[in-house]
């Protein structure tokens, strides 16, 4: 059931125990935005923790409180008045949903791909990221932003817009960018630590880049990652950036093998709904980005994306 923000802030007014998590394959908008709820939520005397089903990337160890977040243990189940679930619907939280006995349950997304399955569901597909209306939805409890919060949504927002370049960048967002600059977050530190990066890693991007191929009369840029070179590009961090800056492209993407006949593809426009290609596979996004899994060996995989953009792009 969709609530407004005011129904959203009376929910978690009223609980005490709450649990919040967000999607597996966790980024700076699901991480900045459960975090920085957490830190507001304990500040107001409530019992906040946070469960993500899967690792936490090491770029995010700049973030305040990154060593709370926790695993779901196998067999353990928790008990809590709240459950929320940011940037993401239900099923894609890994095991938490279903290890989490909760009075009630709360989707906080900005995702217009929401299956709207959630008991209660605020959605706002107007905003860049879901710390955005983390931001509104503080504001509207009569909080304040303590140091702690702010540079938790303020790396949210700015991962999700590409620091602030992306189309998705409205006069929203920088305000509420410039509220989290005013409590003393520095923008140049979390800037740094996203773009951090291993000698290795950078060296396995750059072969990944290499590799990288065109279609569709140059308007896709595309890199494919299968099993033998997932072993070395153990990040994709900045990849998408690293295409989109190809001259006439319209579609990047990369497709990387996850699991035996299970790969991943993450896309990124500069004008077509992608959001539309990554439905046909079960997935979802923004309409200028958006990923989706494709469950089928490499060359099955690879033509089943080239033939769905194809198609978005009538080439």
């Amino acid at each position: 059931m969709k609530i407004t923000l005011d129904e959203a802030a009376k929910i978690i007014g009223d609980a005490q125990t709450i649990i919040l998590t967000s999607h597996i394959r966790p980024d700076g908008d699901s991480i900045g935005s459960t975090l920085g709820l957490m830190h507001f939520l304990r500040a107001q005397g409530k019992d906040a923790r946070v469960l993500i089903d899967d690792e936490i990337p090491r770029i995010f160890s700049v973030l305040p409180g990154i060593d709370q977040i926790a695993r779901p243990v196998e067999g353990q189940r928790c008990t809590a008045d709240l459950l929320i679930v940011c940037d993401v619907e239900l099923k894609r939280t890994g095991a938490v949903v279903s290890s989490v006995d909760a009075v009630r349950v709360l989707n906080i997304d900005h995702h217009v791909t929401n299956d709207e399955a959630a008991e209660y569901l605020y959605l706002n597909p107007d905003y860049a990221a879901t710390c955005e209306i983390v931001h509104d939805l503080i504001r509207v409890m009569g909080g304040a932003f303590s140091l702690e919060t702010a540079t938790c949504l303020y790396t949210g927002m700015a991962t999700d817009t590409g620091f602030f370049r992306f189309s998705n960048t409205t006069p929203h967002t920088m305000r509420a960018a410039a509220d989290f600059l005013e409590v003393g977050v520095q923008q140049s530190k979390i800037a740094i630590a996203m773009e951090m990066k291993s000698y290795d890693e950078v060296m396995a991007q750059a072969n990944a880049i290499r590799n990288v191929e065109m279609f569709c009369g140059g308007r896709v840029a595309a890199v494919f990652i299968d099993e033998m070179r997932a072993k070395e590009v153990t990040t994709t961090e900045g990849l998408l950036d690293a295409l989109r800056v190809i001259e006439g492209t319209q579609i990047v993407f990369f497709m990387k093998w996850l699991a035996p006949d299970t790969y991943r593809v993450s896309m990124r426009s500069k004008g077509a709904n992608v959001s539309r290609i990554a439905q046909r596979f079960d997935g979802g996004g923004h309409i200028r980005a958006a990923g989706c899994t494709i469950l089928a060996p490499f060359d099955a995989a690879k033509q089943a994306i080239l033939d769905a953009i194809g198609e978005e792009l009538n080439c």
